[in-house]
């Protein structure tokens, strides 16, 4: 069956833990609140993200024989999202994420897989030969010269690259769209940016910069563009998924060839939403949710200002 996006890799188990403040705090005990697993990483968002807003969506990754598979097998039944999975041979993996109490977070990711893992080319291409787009999650970088072949687009999230990974750099020069944050080198970020764009095939590069808004580069279109965030339109409790909300929000619009600004607004408006949800992707904004948020932000006082 024909799908809309194709989503690589990028699922497993956030154990997230609400603490006062991102500190270790004198003496050896602390209570909090209660501590949950949530199914998480980047490409679970992608998927359900893209699922919520009505886009055809597949998902292919490892997977372990494990309680933390269990759940997230059950999480994809629930919702009607197209999974297929392969044996992880060290289990599915897991974060430990902590949150403080204005909801931004710090992840301790187990880094599981041995790296040199790779999802095989049978395991998704029957699915990308039937996709219109593959967003690359990890562990499968033989599907961008895949998807070129076949005349699929690209995109990838490098998270918070510093400039100095090579394995950030390699996915980056590959997809046809890299999304990353700036949280690593906030001071060098249009560096980074610019990097990517001359290192690779990109045709757009987009920073998230929390609080700070978005950027966005686009080969051969001027300067790189700021974007302000939106006003959340319930109280943030919770920082993990912003940015994957953000980027499914904002590649829905890119998708349908809307302006670049309607583009960034979106990914505000989705980025904001998840920070309103406990726990990582626990609820996704759907399509008709993000026109009426987008209707509602593009006239506010924020959202005017910063593009003035």
């Amino acid at each position: 069956m024909a799908t809309d996006v194709l989503v690589l890799c990028g699922v497993g188990i956030d154990t997230i833990v609400r603490v006062p403040e991102l500190a270790v705090p004198p003496g050896d005990f602390l209570h909090v609140e209660p501590v949950r697993d949530y199914v998480a990483h980047s490409g679970n968002g992608v998927a359900l993200g893209f699922h919520a807003l009505g886009l055809r969506t597949k998902f292919v990754d490892f997977l372990g024989d494990d309680a933390m598979g269990e759940l997230i097998l059950a999480r994809y039944a629930a919702v009607g999202l197209d999974f297929e999975h392969v044996p992880a041979p060290n289990g599915t993996p897991r974060s430990v994420n902590l949150v403080d109490a204005a909801g931004r977070r710090f992840s301790f990711f187990d880094g599981r897989h041995p790296d040199d893992l790779r999802l095989p080319q049978e395991a998704y291409l029957p699915a990308l030969e039937q996709a219109r787009h593959v967003h690359v999650a990890g562990r499968a970088p033989e599907a961008f010269a895949e998807a070129r072949r076949l005349g699929v687009t690209t995109s990838t999230d490098i998270h918070s690259w510093d400039g100095e990974s090579a394995s950030g750099l390699s996915s980056a020069r590959e997809a046809d769209l890299v999304f990353l944050s700036a949280a690593a080198a906030p001071q060098k970020i249009d560096d980074l940016m610019h990097t990517i764009l001359d290192a690779g095939r990109a045709t757009m590069v987009v920073a998230t910069e929390g609080d700070a808004g978005s950027r966005v580069l686009i080969r051969d279109g001027g300067p790189i563009v700021r974007f302000p965030t939106v006003e959340p339109e319930r109280p943030v409790v919770d920082s993990n998924g912003a940015g994957d909300g953000y980027s499914t929000a904002f590649m829905s619009r890119w998708f349908a060839g809307r302006p670049l600004d309607e583009c960034a607004l979106a990914g505000a408006v989705s980025g904001a939403f998840a920070c309103g949800a406990a726990g990582t992707h626990e609820e996704q904004i759907t399509a008709a949710q993000l026109d009426a948020a987008i209707a509602r932000a593009r006239d506010s006082d924020r959202w005017r200002a910063g593009r003035d």
